[in-house]
């Protein structure tokens, strides 16, 4: 199966030619699994290290349908393509559940002698056989064909709950002067319309200014409301039945409930233990949470006097608020450094620089004209390693957050890895948030491609458990915050860099709330979990109640989070990952001296014992590999306090 010739990147067809491609890539990929599958079921390889090479190869080629459908459904600018996309989806979740359901395929697997298996192929061979015991493979006819039905069914809510949030943008028309206080370069990109009346949408570029900046109030709640009614109600009967088919499907095949289900695969292990680590962060932050609360709604009170709280309407307001006048950071100010094609350029020259590699931007078909590709190679290397796209700005159609899409999975000798960064960030100057938010999500594309060098599929890449996947991001996050780095690339108008002693005000400023901050994403998590293990009949009652719980600011009456919160998709009842990756990345990034953060001795251990074994280990090992130590909570509870 392998070959010794160097593997050649993916080559994307024109935007008008996509459907067609798809369809045909969609075809003879899966008729090329049907075919090695037979072979494996009737004449497999008489050898346990064969069998596995040949189920590696169906591995791979569903994972290239697969990626290619969820991508492009995502991104592509014509309607008919994304719908393709879904349809290629939809046919590869099938065949993937027939496969793990097909008892004479699973005979063949656990009839396999493991002894004399090295060390990676012993470890796919057993978690392809947990495969199959998780699929229900062990169960009766009838309790598989309704497994069966349920993935199906699961795969077109998925979609439909991220199509109805994708398409979902709405519209908040305002008179120009009621936009007082927001950025001049914002406000000369969004004239007045022919009624008089300038649109304020929900995409981020739009909504997250309006929400900072904008002095009045009713603009602020109106945008707020808006944003946060992104798919209701249409969501809300899609969530509810998806909640209750993932119950059924995880006490079909033994499991207590979903979150139990979904846990045994991950760091986590056991489904009870997540609202446990909740619980533990929001108490750690319950302290930090009150301090730096009292000194918002002091400010609050100083333009609201009777007021007995804020909400979340009026937070994003207040913080600046408090940043600029207590702490001397005025995002306005901040954001005049930081040119998008600035950004963009200083990313890759510091990931560059920390990881030993360069970028080399190539002109191929994309999807879309914003579309940048580079190729990324080792230093000194003539072969690359992989190739990158960025697709960074918003348009009609396209996914609405931010996130790493695979389109191809890197095996050694075999396939390049190929990742693909898609963002909502403004044309023009960026708020530092959102520089943040960019490396954060290069940090998921890095991973991808550095760790793209593996033997098997199922290792490759971003391939650890779930919750580990966010802390090489998280780590990332903080070469966006040193003041040396930053003055290399955020320069303003006149060519002058960011002063360092500004960045350090941004950086005590930005700990400002932390503490709250960390309760509201315990809400987020709370949401997560207990929508799945208790299945309420009323999600809003529900979210009000958890919101009461755990978040910082009350609820704002009409308003629907959770039909917008795209994670109940993918992350599910696992939304504890966030913070779960973030104690880790804070105890990674102890390993770092402060003063020297390209130090080539830990950057290279980092890249080669964390990144680059993709899932070719447990991540507490790899964690361990790199810290000489298991990780601990101690720097997480230390940053949090201070």
């Amino acid at each position: 199966m392998s070959d010794s010739r160097t593997p050649q990147p993916l080559q994307l067809p024109a935007a008008d030619a996509t459907r067609d491609w798809v369809e045909t890539r969609t075809r003879e990929g899966l008729d090329g699994v049907r075919a090695l599958v037979e072979a494996l079921r009737t004449s497999p390889p008489a050898d346990a290290l064969g069998v596995l090479r040949q189920w590696d190869e169906v591995t791979l080629r569903l994972s290239n349908v697969a990626a290619v459908g969820s991508l492009l459904s995502n991104v592509h600018p014509l309607e008919d393509v994304r719908t393709t996309c879904e349809q290629a989806e939809v046919a590869v979740d099938k065949l993937a559940t027939e496969l793990r359901q097909d008892r004479a395929l699973y005979d063949v697997f656990a009839a396999l002698d493991p002894a004399g298996l090295v060390a990676g192929a012993a470890r796919l061979l057993d978690k392809t056989l947990r495969d199959f015991t998780r699929a229900g493979v062990d169960r009766d006819d009838a309790t598989r064909a309704r497994l069966t039905e349920i993935n199906e069914r699961l795969t077109t809510l998925g979609q439909d709950f991220s199509r109805n949030i994708r398409d979902d943008v709405r519209t908040v028309r305002v008179a120009p002067e009621r936009l007082a206080g927001l950025p001049q370069d914002w406000l000369d990109s969004h004239p007045a319309g022919e009624d008089g009346l300038v649109a304020v949408t929900t995409d981020y570029p739009d909504a997250v200014p309006a929400r900072m900046f904008a002095h009045d109030p009713d603009v602020r709640r109106d945008v707020t409301v808006a944003f946060q009614s992104r798919g209701y109600p249409r969501n809300e009967p899609l969530l509810t039945e998806m909640f209750a088919l993932r119950h059924e499907l995880a006490t079909l095949v033994g499991y207590a409930d979903w979150a139990s289900y979904d846990a045994e695969v991950k760091m986590i292990k056991e489904g009870p233990a997540i609202p446990a680590f909740i619980d533990r962060i929001a108490d750690a932050a319950a302290e930090p949470a009150r301090r730096d609360l009292d000194v918002l709604l002091a400010r609050y009170r100083q333009d609201v006097p009777d007021a007995d709280a804020l909400t979340a309407a009026d937070a994003s307001y207040y913080e600046e608020l408090v940043r600029k006048e207590q702490l001397d950071v005025d995002a306005q100010l901040v954001r005049t450094y930081f040119d998008f094609t600035r950004v963009r350029q200083g990313l890759l020259d510091v990931t560059g620089r920390l990881f030993g590699v360069r970028y080399e931007p190539v002109d191929v078909p994309v999807w879309h004209e914003d579309v940048a590709v580079y190729d990324v190679f080792a230093l000194d290397a003539t072969a690359p390693l992989g190739r990158i796209y960025l697709d960074l700005h918003p348009r009609e159609g396209k996914y609405k957050h931010a996130a790493q899409f695979t389109l191809a999975d890197g095996v050694a000798g075999r396939q390049l890895a190929e990742g693909v960064l898609v963002c909502n960030f403004s044309r023009g100057l960026m708020e530092h948030d959102h520089v943040v938010t960019l490396f954060h999500e290069f940090g998921h594309l890095v991973h991808h491609v550095l760790g793209g060098g593996q033997e098997w599929t199922r290792f490759s890449g971003v391939a650890t458990e779930w919750d580990f996947v966010e802390a090489p991001s998280q780590m990332l996050e903080e070469w966006a915050w040193d003041p040396e780095i930053l003055g290399s690339f955020a320069t303003n108008a006149a060519g002058e860099p960011i002063p360092a002693d500004l960045v350090e005000r941004m950086r005590t400023a930005d700990d400002f709330g932390k503490g709250y901050q960390a309760r509201t994403q315990m809400f987020y998590a709370a949401v997560s979990y207990w929508f799945h293990t208790d299945r309420p009949a009323d999600l809003t009652s529900a979210m009000v109640a958890l919101q009461e719980k755990y978040a910082p600011f009350p609820w704002i009456e009409g308003t629907h989070f959770f039909a917008s919160f795209g994670h109940l998709g993918g992350y599910s009842s696992a939304y504890y990952t966030y913070m779960w990756s973030l104690v880790i990345a804070k105890d990674l990034f102890s390993a770092f001296d402060p003063a020297n953060l390209f130090d080539p001795e830990v950057a290279g251990r980092y890249r080669d014992r964390v990144l680059a074994p993709g899932g070719s280990k447990d991540a507490a090992d790899l964690v361990a590999d790199f810290l000489g130590r298991p990780y601990t909570f101690d720097a997480y509870a230390a940053w949090l306090a201070r």
